[in-house]
């Protein structure tokens, strides 16, 4: 997800692939330097603010130390998650890099690093990559501190149509949107929206001002100077309508009358969903947005106009669903679509974002699979979820809860700070509008008590585990302590023991959803960074330079109190066994990733590690969660009368799961579309591997 934008990607952890190395290994680094041996900023230095709708989360600021060098300081809290760090940077001829340095502690861990021009040659040292280039581009860090990348920002748009080079691939352009007046400390100001390309495979919005310098980001999460916070419902609202505009585009050469044509797909494999079965040479013919008829592979006939696909050595699967997939702008969205998301659960989007999200995708201005929404509720408090209604009593989470219903969404998600006592009476108003109620367990809960209190569902498996985790843990669940809690106790837990066999056979009895997300704890507790993760090692290449370098070859979680990465790796290894005792005791298991989307196929890749059968994976991710949201007598599998939502997908995932990956024509309501032209209209350079 690109909650961050500037700030997360290309700030805190972004950027540009290393091609110098094949595999680039690791750099030691010594521990990370201590907030008190920081920089600290005067006062008089620049000053930057950040904020999401739920209030400021931290700061940035910028000043010039005595030697001309320019300083950056970076001080964040997210919901126990620490940055504290800085950034001094030497700018040479040109104002391009000639040296900066980062030092401290972000979420990720250490955020040492290095970079140096000298002779004519750019090298580059971080914790996860080591690499060296012929000089002349912009640095792109792997870190640093968010403001830091301005001068870059400012090289953009006095390029023009030239572009710069960037460092260490790729070359960026910067095109300018709307201008807009906004009110700050010194009076009215105009600032103007630009989008650069060639750092994410979408075009990425900041904001300049009247000099055309950096001004802002806006995102779900925003870097603003101080003093402008108000404005920043505004900028967005401009943002996301140019970048609406621009989509649209997209969504009606999609959305054809000539996409909608009926469809004969001939000689193919088929998923049959309801029955868990994979059929030999079949025959399916979608017309008006519904499934006509299914046969024999060549006893059916096309009708006039219709388009004929040869399912020879592929496979037809229901529209494939991430359960837990967070409406993110409107390029993410599509580029679900390009992977076979034809319908997902977004478990935490605000109420206007959902409202307008639904809406435009009904009058076909936006190309996004079915969505099935709720709305975060959690307790006012500096650890609240951004995003959220934030509530103050019972009677606020009823009402919030009336609202969310008001707004025609699925359903209501409670969050890690709320009130344990407001869980019960909020639940059960939801249940009498007929809304689903899951959510993360709040501090001081334990996941039976939540169940108790009326969730349908648990999200994110380590809150099943917070069954087993020590009360100091519990206690503590809207700190990352949710994350370091099972991280350091669950390898030790007794999955036979009465305490987590009851708990599990309790679930079952009781029918309450589980939702994984297995794939974030393999990402975080296994990874020692610098190769590409399991579930990203498919997009190498076709994505995001930035992307491979921040987020697909990452380390994990950073080590805590004296544990290894051996140890993280056996409560993982436990985890993935949970889920398997889940899946056998009956417990229903959707499957979701929280993350871009590109990661579900690995998800049902560990649900197969755990004992999934493959036709087992595959409704975990198709006619499940149909079932749960309730769509499953129209959707969620291949049945004549349903609505035409399949994936044609090249080779047999009865035998491999990524074949998943492999998406050759995505039909959603009907609506015929090409795979390749829809990742090429998403950013994509090419296919999965």
């Amino acid at each position: 997800m690109r909650l961050f934008l500037l700030a997360a990607l290309l700030a805190s952890a972004a950027p540009a692939a290393v091609h110098a190395h094949e595999e680039p290994a690791p750099v030691a680094q010594s521990k990370p330097v201590p907030k008190d041996e920081l920089l600290k900023p005067p006062a008089d230095a620049v000053h930057y603010v950040v904020v999401s709708e739920s209030g400021k989360h931290g700061d940035q600021w910028r000043w010039q130390l005595a030697d001309g060098r320019t300083a950056y300081r970076w001080s964040q809290e997210l919901r126990g998650w620490i940055t504290e760090m800085d950034q001094v940077t030497t700018f040479g001829p040109g104002g391009t890099i000639a040296a900066t340095t980062m030092r401290g502690v972000t979420p990720s861990g250490d955020a040492a690093e290095d970079y140096r021009v000298a002779d004519g040659r750019a090298s580059w040292n971080t914790a996860t990559d080591t690499g060296e280039a012929a000089a002349g581009g912009w640095y792109i860090p792997a870190g640093g501190v968010g403001i830091a990348n301005a001068p870059m920002i400012d090289a953009l748009a006095a390029a023009g149509d030239a572009g710069i080079a960037f460092l260490p691939s790729g070359r960026g352009r910067m095109t300018f949107g709307p201008t807009e007046v906004i009110q700050g400390p010194g009076g009215p100001k105009t600032v103007q929206l630009a989008f650069i390309s060639g750092i994410l495979p979408s075009p990425l919005p900041v904001w300049l001002d009247e000099n055309k310098r950096y001004f802002a980001d806006i995102s779900f999460i925003s870097v603003i100077p101080a003093g402008y916070e108000g404005v920043l419902k505004q900028l967005k609202a401009v943002q996301d309508k140019a970048t609406a505009d621009a989509v649209a585009g997209i969504a009606k050469r999609f959305l054809s009358d000539a996409a909608k044509a009926p469809v004969l797909i001939d000689n193919v494999q088929l998923f049959d969903a309801d029955k868990g079965v994979f059929l030999a040479n079949r025959a399916v013919l979608a017309r008006d947005g519904k499934i006509a008829a299914i046969g024999a592979a060549g006893s059916l006939k096309a009708p006039a106009g219709a388009q004929v696909i040869d399912g020879r050595g592929k496979t037809l699967v229901p529209g494939i669903w991430d359960s837990h997939l967070h409406i993110g702008d409107d390029w993410d969205v599509l580029s679900n679509m390009a992977n076979g998301i034809t319908s997902f659960r977004s478990p935490g989007t605000n109420l206007d974002r959902a409202v307008e999200a639904t809406k435009r995708r009904a009058d076909h201005s936006l190309l996004m699979g079915e969505p099935f929404i709720s709305v975060i509720v959690d307790k006012k408090d500096p650890l609240s979820a951004q995003g959220a209604e934030v509530v103050s009593s019972a009677e606020e989470a009823i009402a919030a809860v009336r609202r969310i219903k008001a707004a025609g969404l699925w359903g209501v998600k409670f969050y890690t700070s709320m009130n344990p006592a407001w869980i019960a009476p909020a639940a059960a108003e939801a249940h009498r509008l007929g809304l689903h109620v899951h959510g993360h367990v709040p501090a001081g809960m334990k996941p039976s008590e939540a169940v108790t209190a009326g969730y349908d569902e648990l999200t994110h498996l380590n809150f099943v585990a917070m069954e087993a985790m020590p009360r100091e843990v519990i206690d503590k669940a809207n700190t990352r302590a949710r994350v370091e809690g099972p991280a350091r106790y669950f390898k030790d837990v007794d999955l036979d023991g009465p305490l987590m066999s009851g708990f599990v056979a309790d679930l079952a009895k009781k029918k309450t959803i589980v939702d994984p997300t297995i794939v974030i704890f393999e990402g975080m507790l296994t990874q020692d960074g610098g190769k590409a993760q399991p579930a990203y090692a498919p997009y190498m290449g076709i994505i995001s330079p930035v992307l491979e370098r921040s987020t697909f070859t990452a380390a994990g979680y950073p080590l805590v109190d004296g544990l290894t990465r051996d140890d993280y790796r056996k409560s993982y290894a436990k985890m993935v066994d949970l889920v398997g005792r889940l899946h056998k005791a009956g417990v229903p298991i959707v499957a979701g990733t929280d993350g871009w989307g590109i990661e579900l196929i690995r998800e049902l890749e560990i649900y197969r590690q755990a004992g999934f059968t493959p036709a087992e994976a595959i409704q975990s991710a198709t006619i499940v969660p149909a079932r749960v949201v309730g769509a499953d007598k129209r959707t969620g599998s291949i049945a004549v009368g349903k609505e035409a939502d399949m994936v044609l997908v090249d080779g047999d995932p009865s035998t491999d799961l990524g074949a998943l990956r492999r998406v050759v024509t995505v039909i959603s309501d009907g609506y015929v579309m090409d795979a390749d032209e829809l990742r090429k209209a998403a950013g994509y350079s090419g296919r999965p591997k």
